[in-house]
């Protein structure tokens, strides 16, 4: 009973600051009266081996690479389902909502080039972080997430991302304590409180907490200024030493807080 409910609580988690789920499959069904918060979750239709439908939200917390720190301010909903291997899947209406998180200092902070500010002002120099996964979600022992984040400004092009698919932040989030390399200390999350609707099966959880704080952030890439409208020029490696990038495993760290609905797939799509 503890390790399912161990596995319950982690899936529930599945939507980290994090992240989009794995690639979504076919067209959604339409779930029953009830259940419409699953929507994202496959149907036996659409696939038979999901054994839980998960809608989880990211509350608040923060996620820092290198020297750069983002706090999660805007709620981030993430809706599918769990399959028996573990990978967490969605239909075409699940997956992570794209959700812009305000980055503090701006493009400035970012890479450094003040003279932005007389050219374009401030409002123009805001920057946003959108989390993405690059792989397929895994639940074992742990929530396992291969992501990117995607930096968002006019400035920087639109291909500016610290972590590829080829190259991807792998997470890898407990609610248990840390044990990171140096300098990093150990931290420790929250498994969520449980309870059960009977009348509709429906498991809820909240008050969770997810950490880690041991993974690696590798360099930017594809980020460009693009000089009197048609000059483009790389800012890799401003943006690099302006945010301590790449920043190995012990300098980095994310916590995240979030609460859950699990369902029967049976009872989503009667």
């Amino acid at each position: 009973m503890k390790s399912l409910q161990s596995k319950l609580l982690a899936v529930a988690g599945a939507a980290l600051v994090a992240v989009a789920l794995a690639a979504p499959v076919a067209q959604a069904a339409t779930p029953a009266a009830g259940y419409t918060q699953f929507k994202g979750c496959p149907s036996p239709a659409e696939n038979p081996n999901v054994e839980a439908c998960v809608r989880s939200v990211i509350t608040g917390g923060h996620f820092k690479m290198g020297s750069k720190n983002v706090p999660i301010e805007k709620p981030m909903t993430l809706t599918g389902g769990r399959l028996p291997n573990g990978d967490i899947v969605a239909n075409s209406e699940g997956g992570l909502t794209p959700v812009k998180q305000k980055v503090p200092g701006g493009v400035v902070g970012l890479t450094g080039l003040t003279w932005l500010l007389e050219l374009l002002g401030s409002e123009a120099l805001t920057l946003y972080a959108v989390t993405e996964v690059v792989g397929t979600p895994n639940l074992d022992a742990s929530l396992k997430l291969p992501i990117r984040v995607h930096l968002i400004n006019p400035v920087l092009g639109p291909s500016c991302y610290v972590g590829s698919p080829s190259n991807p932040i792998k997470l890898n989030l407990i609610t248990g304590t840390t044990a990171p390399p140096p300098p990093n200390k150990p931290i420790t999350g929250r498994e969520a409180d449980f309870s059960f609707h009977e009348a509709s099966e429906i498991i809820t959880l909240t008050n969770g907490v997810f950490v880690d704080n041991s993974f690696a952030a590798p360099g930017a890439s594809g980020c460009k200024l693009t000089l009197f409208g048609f000059i483009p020029i790389s800012i890799n490696g401003l943006v690099n030493s302006q945010s301590g990038l790449p920043a190995p495993a012990g300098t980095n760290e994310t916590v995240q807080n979030w609460h859950a609905e699990l369902a029967n797939p049976a009872r989503v799509y009667p």
